[in-house]
């Protein structure tokens, strides 16, 4: 389910172009915006023509808490209105031209692309960048989406269990930074809280296991503890109200918990619960991104394996992917390879089909993205964990050479479908660079 949220709409308009026809066809648009997904329309039902007018409409949509500015340029109008709303108002916007009217005889009948350009024009000049533009009939649903993202991450509180993975010094964040960027609070909690929460749907989640894998080899006390740990992590973020975790999931949680994580996390991000591994936290806002705009669980993995001459990687993570993503043909196996065969992992080939990766890197306190897309390509179970071989649609050595000249840290936010354009919005109303 897309992140819900709310939208202001109006559409300014001027008298000395065909505003009736402008607000006619501004009615039909707000008629196909009550159908978007999780979104709560407040618009100003009449069109805006005078100053006073916009004052009044940016006061609504204060007043609303919106999260989003959808600007309507029905006909050419005023350079004041936008300006006055966004004085008030000050969120993201949607520049939007409606399609122009069949000629009559006369001039121009909406002029709306120019009230798009003059629009821009004075927000660019004043040092105000938060905007897109869009020309059609119907609303642009990745502008929509890119909202879902920065309204997502702004109410997300985000539990860090233990620390960063010992070593990872280039998946640390400055927390005050991320704040200040994307609004996300990061709490710190001691891996012991973790160890020492009550788990209520153990029972549950073992029967969960005991349909998904393979674990003919495991004890019962383990695949229990496999159990009882995702229930764990499910209590544990519903009770302090986090949207995900990062958990500092090696080398002490196999020796003081007696297993591994892995499993449990896959399990429990079966049910869209986001737990990122070895405290990684900008990959785990990448999740909550991707999540917020639809999509289906995000899984986190390292670029593993390069190859050159097949023009393919390895998508690659010791057992933690959603279980639900797992192909039809290869065995889901529960396995205990990891940390000295304490580990308890899931073991599968993810599902075939189109995918997106992204990461939001940080780095002396900025922020980057890394996007690529590509498709997840048949293979065989060969190897332990849970993993992808996917062909990009950019050439691997080029692919490979941005990873790492540019320093993005080895951890990436993995979907299915393609949630790239919707990420280019996002950035720009972030101003992110892309890289």
């Amino acid at each position: 389910m897309k992140h819900r949220i709310k939208l202001g709409v109006v559409c300014l308009t001027r008298n000395t172009f065909d505003f009736q026809a402008a607000k006619d066809m501004y009615d039909k648009v707000l008629l196909d915006l009550e159908k978007l997904e999780n979104v709560e329309i407040i618009s100003i039902r009449e069109t805006v023509m005078e100053t006073p007018e916009s004052i009044d409409a940016g006061r609504v949509f204060a007043e609303n808490s919106v999260d989003g500015l959808v600007i309507i340029s029905g006909t050419f109008h005023l350079g004041h209105l936008l300006l006055e709303i966004k004085k008030t108002c000050d969120k993201p916007i949607l520049l939007w031209a409606l399609p122009e009217l069949p000629y009559n005889g006369g001039k121009i009948r909406l002029n709306s692309a120019c009230g798009v350009n003059l629009n821009a024009s004075n927000l660019i000049k004043s040092g105000i960048n938060d905007f897109v533009y869009h020309i059609g009939s119907k609303i642009d649903e990745t502008w929509v989406d890119a909202i879902r993202m920065i309204v997502a991450l702004r109410g997300s509180r985000i539990g860090i269990v233990g620390y960063r993975a010992h070593g990872f010094f280039n998946v640390g964040v400055n927390e005050l930074a991320l704040y200040g960027k994307f609004g996300v609070i990061v709490d710190h909690y001691e891996l012991s809280d973790l160890y020492n929460e009550i788990s209520t749907e153990t029972e549950r989640y073992l029967d969960k296991l005991n349909s998904t894998f393979v674990s003919t080899e495991v004890p019962q006390e383990k695949k229990v503890k496999v159990a009882s740990l995702a229930s764990a992590f499910k209590v544990f973020m519903e009770k302090r109200n986090l949207q995900a975790l990062a958990i500092r999931c090696w080398p002490e949680f196999a020796a003081n918990f007696g297993i591994a994580p892995c499993a449990s996390m896959s399990l429990v991000q079966d049910d869209n619960y986001i737990v990122a591994c070895e405290g990684d936290i900008d990959c785990t806002i990448t999740m909550i991104c991707h999540q917020a705009a639809g999509a289906n669980k995000p899984f986190m993995a390292d670029i593993s394996q390069v190859n050159l001459e097949e023009n393919s990687a390895l998508l690659w993570h010791c057992g933690v992917a959603p279980c639900s993503l797992r192909d039809d043909k290869s065995v889901c196996t529960l396995d205990s390879y990891h940390a000295a065969g304490k580990g308890m992992t899931a073991g599968f080939v993810l599902k075939t089909g189109e995918i997106s990766v992204a990461r939001l890197d940080s780095i002396n306190g900025s922020y980057r993205l890394f996007l690529e897309k590509g498709t997840s390509l048949p293979m065989d179970k060969l190897l332990t964990g849970t993993y992808a071989k996917v062909e990009f649609s950019h050439p691997m050595k080029e692919v490979f050479d941005k990873v790492v000249y540019t320093g993005i840290a080895h951890h990436v936010s993995m979907v299915y479908g393609d949630f790239n354009d919707v990420f280019k919005i996002f950035a720009r109303l972030k101003n992110i660079e892309i890289l």
